[in-house]
């Protein structure tokens, strides 16, 4: 293998702990013969003490700009506004090629720069799996929130916490009332995320997956009380919830957490809601009479930090090793350049050219 330096950088997201590496995957790096320099960052559920002691290097927070060109950058979510042009390989979750609100803009940071975008949404099996996620535990995450929220136990603001914590106010305490879940979505990674949650909850939930939504029976989808969406759309398709089906009387649905969070995209399937909910604020109430609350948080996994980044690191560390331009990380290589061409074409039936 080449020689490969992986930088690991500060999340500039206040309210992001995880990391994509943990510190005991970092000394498997470090001891295959790859460079890892780890940015300092307070907020990182590890301290960077952990992966000093596993051989990384440690340096600045926001000092990959002035990386060598060669470097890999990792990271998990958006990056800073500065630099203006992306030089370098950068390997996260860019939200870049479903025309999702900033998108365009992102991309032409790298064809200014000439930097190249790996996006990990897109690291991905000859069969199209993705091969590292935390869709697990988003899943987990938003079942759980949304039966605390509909049980009346939600307080703000989220803080990060453990499995075992949160399980333990998942169990039904005296005076909670029965309630029905619909998780859609059911069979992937973030619906069984979903559905474990809410077993621990004491709820046995409605599962629907491809066959249920093909031709969407709605009155059985508003006649549960709690809405798990965990599907994610790669081609349009008529969407779950509508505006008059919020205004709908009739309506049993009161709490919905969209766990995809694919609001201003056009493969959105829950398009009555402009805006994502954070730890702050998690909550927002789309309607008082009947009451329906929106829960729409897009780094779920956040909250465990330290069982979803050891989960994904353990998956996506064999691929940092067999880091190559051909395999899955050449599939996110070609993403990025069929994303370009896009961006350009579009631009220029937009001018006329």
């Amino acid at each position: 293998m080449t020689e490969l330096h992986l930088w690991l950088r500060h999340e500039t997201r206040r309210t992001e702990r995880r990391t994509p590496i943990v510190p005991t995957d970092a000394g498997r790096l470090t001891g295959s013969g790859v460079t890892v320099t780890v940015e300092e960052s307070p907020q990182r559920v590890f301290p960077v003490e952990e992966y000093e002691a596993a051989g990384c290097r440690v340096a600045a927070p926001g000092s990959w700009a002035a990386a060598p060109p060669d470097t890999v950058i990792l990271g998990l979510k958006e990056l800073p506004e500065q630099p203006n042009a992306l030089t370098h390989r950068h390997v996260y979750f860019g939200h870049a090629y479903k025309g999702q609100p900033g998108a365009a803009d992102l991309l032409r940071r790298f064809t200014t720069g000439g930097g190249t975008l790996l996006d990990l949404e897109y690291l991905v099996d000859d069969d199209g799996r993705r091969l590292a996620a935390f869709g697990f535990w988003a899943g987990y995450l938003g079942a759980a929130l949304a039966v605390l929220q509909h049980r009346g136990r939600l307080t703000a603001p989220l803080t990060p916490t453990g499995k075992d914590e949160l399980d333990e106010t998942l169990r039904p305490a005296a005076g909670d009332t029965d309630l029905t879940a619909l998780v859609v979505g059911a069979l992937g990674r973030s619906g069984r995320g979903a559905r474990v949650a809410l077993r621990s909850a004491g709820v046995e939930p409605t599962c629907w997956d491809l066959a249920e939504t093909r031709a969407l029976d709605r009155p059985a989808l508003l006649g549960h009380d709690v809405l798990v969406n965990a599907v994610l759309a790669t081609t349009p398709v008529p969407p779950f919830l509508r505006e008059q089906d919020l205004d709908d009387a009739a309506r049993r649905l009161r709490t919905v957490c969209d766990v995809t969070c694919d609001v201003g995209s056009p493969l959105n399937v829950l398009p009555v809601y402009d805006r994502v909910t954070d730890w702050a604020e998690p909550v927002r109430r789309l309607r008082k009479e009947p009451e329906l609350d929106l829960i729409a948080i897009d780094n779920l996994p956040s909250l465990l930090p330290k069982e979803s980044s050891t989960d994904f690191s353990a998956a996506l560390t064999p691929q940092l090793l067999d880091f190559r331009t051909g395999g899955a990380w050449g599939r996110c290589r070609e993403r990025f350049q069929a994303a370009i061409s896009e961006s350009a074409v579009t631009k220029g039936e937009s001018q006329g050219d």
